[in-house]
């Protein structure tokens, strides 16, 4: 000890207490291991909990999303003065929200930018806020009270967001585009299924008439189908219902409307006279019934 402070030659002896201990061990924290049923390791366990759970999470969204598909949006008409906008389904709370008088018109800042900011303004404060080292919930009374009331509010601002969407469009008599473009769609769809199911089949598809006709040069114009160039070349499914073996012999060496004559050009590719007759036998059998 220094009895003399302004003494710079006097020796200075710092006296030590003997009943502290001095540590020799290096305090290693202990393991996971240690507390049996409230920890875990890390790599791999935790892990692959967590690649579990989100694995779950998304092949659940996958199958939402296959079995009802997301309508899109069609592009604005300003000229349509009964629709009704309407926001995605995750911000229809914050919608709702705008509709209520003392968050619009002249307080619409608060409702925009007061609102959003409170959430998260909450959000960055809970970790201060709660400092509680429980993991029970009802132990931690102010995470709690906060998870409750946002869950709350906007499980109840979504629903009477849509039930007051679904009104309007009663009470206004109006249907969404994109149901009324689905409904003509499927309404095409029905036609076109009746239309191929009255289609008109093609008679002795493989009998010897059908071989002539594939040879000859009127499958160039009318198709293997026989189903001819819609508005250019008529078709020659029931054909027989309108022209005789004759008449369509007739056509064949005398042409009709923009159809010139095809008997010459037919012989030139090797087919015979009889052939031919075959051939309009074969045409003149193609009827509806």
């Amino acid at each position: 000890m220094a009895h003399n402070l302004n003494d710079p030659n006097e020796k200075v002896v710092y006296v030590g207490d003997s009943r502290v201990r001095k540590k020799t061990s290096v305090n290693i924290p202990q393991d996971y291991s240690a507390y049996p049923g409230k920890s875990e390791q890390f790599i791999p366990n935790f892990l692959l909990k967590e690649w579990l759970v989100g694995s779950v999470v998304m092949v659940g969204f996958m199958c939402l999303v296959l079995a009802e598909a997301a309508p899109l949006g069609y592009p604005a008409d300003p000229n349509n003065t009964g629709f009704i906008p309407m926001p995605d389904w995750y911000f229809l709370f914050l919608y709702q929200v705008l509709k209520y008088p003392y968050f619009a018109g002249d307080y619409v800042v608060l409702g925009t930018v007061g609102i959003s900011g409170l959430a998260f303004g909450a959000l960055l404060l809970a970790p201060f806020l709660d400092i509680s080292k429980e993991r029970r919930f009802n132990k931690r009374p102010i995470a709690t009270a906060l998870m409750l009331v946002s869950l709350v509010a906007t499980i109840y601002l979504t629903n009477v967001s849509w039930s007051h969407y679904t009104h309007e469009l009663e009470t206004k008599g109006i249907t969404p585009e994109h149901i009324e473009r689905e409904e003509k769609l499927h309404a095409g769809e029905e036609v076109a299924t009746v239309k191929k199911e009255t289609e008109v089949a093609i008679v002795d598809k493989d009998s010897e008439g059908a071989e002539i006709y594939a040879k000859a040069t009127c499958v160039t114009c009318h198709g293997a189908d026989l189903k001819g160039m819609t508005g250019a070349v008529p078709g020659l499914r029931g054909v027989g219902d309108k022209y005789s073996k004759d008449e369509i012999m007739g056509i064949i060496k005398n042409g009709v409307g923009g159809m010139g004559a095809q008997y010459d050009a037919n012989i030139s590719k090797g087919l015979t006279d009889e052939d031919l007759n075959k051939l309009a036998e074969w045409l003149a059998a193609q009827k509806k019934s």
